[in-house]
């Protein structure tokens, strides 16, 4: 079935269900992602009390979107009295961990000596800080898709470092307690501190995990645009999201071209071509997910007016402008055509007489 005999969805599902706590927007990069969620972090600032944005992206966009400067706090977007941004560094900062200076150094090279754990800390510490504060609801402007499923797994991470300081611990006995030593710290700032604050985050990691795998409380919105390895990234993503029992059941896909007021470029018709066959496939794909289509704009989206312009296509089928008619069509296409015969009769005209002179 072709993609025009089927209605275009919204986010309306999503702006309507008022349990959600969490909404994780991701895909590949270069995609949207921040626009998007920027735009639905705005919207659901209509129906909710308070609303946080947190971008755990390391190139950071969300000061660019909003044209505002955000930090690793919590800050007050610019026109909102109930919208809030943060960017937070996906690697661990000693300054965050807290304590003495010789708990942090081996902190930190513990953190350095187990793959993967120094992002799962960093994220355990800011789950710790968001649950802190009273959000109706947090949206995450997730990094590029490899990183957001690392993010996925921190739980297990987290599990297989403390596996792993367990048993450094029964096979050394006392030596990381005599290290601890070395650094200054008294016993009870030691090893059973080290293993106290990994408890603590994934314990924290572990509760917000639950919370992740309930769709009352999570869904995760994929963006993408209708391209070959942008489709595959998706379908990677859904897999992996359904693997991790992530609800996922929004698609928004990106910079569409639309046949506006007869389109005459070769270059935009071929890809209007190109775009709708990868359009049949993910709707023959996700037949059951709400597909938001965007269409391809002439300039960037930044600052909040913009943001909140485009926003009307996340909550109604964008409508290609069709303003002519069928009249004015043909007239148009008539001078069209009289001009290129023009054209046509001058360089005829001009060959043959150049035939003539040879």
């Amino acid at each position: 079935m072709a993609t025009t005999d089927i209605p275009d969805g919204t986010v309306m599902n999503i702006l309507n269900q008022d349990t959600l706590k969490w909404v994780f927007v991701g895909g590949k990069g270069g995609v949207g992602k921040t626009t998007c969620s920027s735009i639905l972090s705005i919207l659901l600032a209509q129906v909710r009390s308070s609303v946080l944005i947190i971008s755990t992206d390391p190139a950071h966009n969300l000061s660019d979107a909003f044209q505002q400067r955000f930090t690793k706090t919590p800050t007050l977007v610019n026109g909102f009295s109930n919208l809030y941004a943060m960017e937070v560094d996906p690697n661990v900062e000693n300054d965050d961990i807290g304590g003495s200076e010789g708990m942090d150094s081996l902190f930190s090279e513990l953190a350095n000596a187990i793959p993967g754990i120094d992002e799962a800390m960093s994220f355990a510490e800011m789950l710790k800080l968001v649950q802190t504060m009273d959000y109706s609801c947090i949206v995450f402007d997730t990094a590029p898709t490899g990183h957001t499923l690392r993010l996925l797994q921190f739980p297990s991470t987290l599990e297989k470092g403390l596996q792993k300081v367990m048993s450094l611990k029964s096979k050394f006995g006392g030596l990381i307690g005599q290290m601890t030593r070395l650094f200054g710290i008294d016993d009870e700032f030691g090893e059973d501190a080290i293993l106290g604050r990994l408890e603590g985050m994934k314990d924290v990691i572990e509760q917000v995990n639950k919370q992740f795998k309930d769709p009352d409380l999570t869904t995760f919105v994929c963006v993408c645009i209708p391209e070959f390895l942008s489709l595959y990234e998706t379908e990677r993503l859904v897999q992996e999201l359904t693997k991790f029992e992530i609800d996922t059941h929004n698609i928004i896909i990106n910079q569409v071209l639309y046949d506006e007021e007869d389109v005459e470029s070769k270059l935009l018709k071929a890809r209007m071509r190109m775009q709708q066959k990868y359009l049949d496939q993910f709707y023959m794909l996700y037949d059951d997910f709400n597909i938001t289509k965007l269409p391809l704009l002439p300039q960037e989206v930044t600052g909040v007016e913009a943001l909140r312009a485009l926003s009307s296509h996340f909550t109604s089928p964008y409508q290609p402008s069709t303003s002519r008619s069928a009249v004015e069509d043909l007239e148009r296409r008539i001078s069209t055509l009289k001009l290129q015969l023009e054209h046509a009769e001058a360089e005829l005209d001009r060959l043959q007489k150049g035939k003539q002179k040879v």
